[in-house]
C-alpha cells in the first residue's frame, strides 16, 4: 500500500495561502455581520430580505418624526 498520493494539480496552483473555513458555530463569517434573532421575533419573519425591509421602514420612519419626537420629550 502506497502512502504517497499522485498529484493531479498543475503546478502553477500554489495552495499554501489557501484558508479552511470550519463549519459550524465556530467558523467564520463570510463578510458580513451575523445578528441573532430570538426565536417570537424570527417567527414573524419569512427571510432575512424581510427582517432588513421591516428595520428600513423602522429607520425611515423614526428618522422622518425625529422632530416631532424631540417636542414631544420637552413636553413632558
Amino acid at each position: 500500500m502506497s502512502t504517497q498520493t499522485d498529484d493531479e494539480l498543475r503546478p502553477e496552483y500554489d495552495l499554501r495561502d489557501l484558508s479552511v473555513r470550519r463549519f459550524g458555530p465556530g467558523r467564520k463569517g463570510f463578510g458580513g455581520s451575523v445578528v441573532r434573532l430570538d426565536s417570537d421575533v424570527a417567527a414573524v419573519f419569512p427571510d432575512a430580505g424581510a427582517v432588513n425591509e421591516a428595520l428600513r421602514f423602522l429607520i425611515r420612519i423614526t428618522s422622518e418624526n425625529k422632530p416631532l419626537l424631540r417636542k414631544a420629550k420637552g413636553d413632558a
